[in-house]
């Protein structure tokens, strides 16, 4: 019962702080708006990238850097992924990832499949 009268509940036996306990987590509304200028500043990058005409592999490595970025801001905060289990973030962020994996794997499989075709068929025959 000591327990119980450290915590201010002297009439509540010691067990009732486990069951009141609330775990509801509120985050301040000053880490919403961060994100979001962060997400703006970001955005503007991205257009910035078609303004100035870049081209080659410097826009689609500049597209695809703030596309991560933005993605990346929005799954961790946005859907709390930031506070979430690690189990539970590695169930949601490894899928994605081998599935990257894959597709680069498909891609270097093409290559070689075109050089094959291309040597034992010929070019446009």
């Amino acid at each position: 019962m000591a327990e119980a009268t450290a915590h201010g509940h002297e009439d509540l036996p010691a067990t009732a702080d486990a069951v009141h306990t609330d775990t509801h987590q509120e985050h301040p509304i000053r880490l919403y708006l961060v994100v979001w200028a962060w997400l703006f500043i970001l955005s503007t990058g991205s257009y910035l990238i078609d303004y100035f005409g870049l081209q080659g592999y410097l826009r689609w490595t500049l597209i695809l850097l703030f596309m991560i970025l933005k993605a990346g801001l929005i799954v961790a905060i946005f859907m709390h992924m930031a506070w979430e289990r690690l189990a539970l973030a590695y169930a949601i962020i490894v899928p994605p990832v081998l599935v990257l994996v894959f597709v680069a794997m498909m891609v270097f499989e093409s290559d070689y499949t075109l050089l094959t075709r291309l040597t034992f068929f010929g070019a446009g025959h």
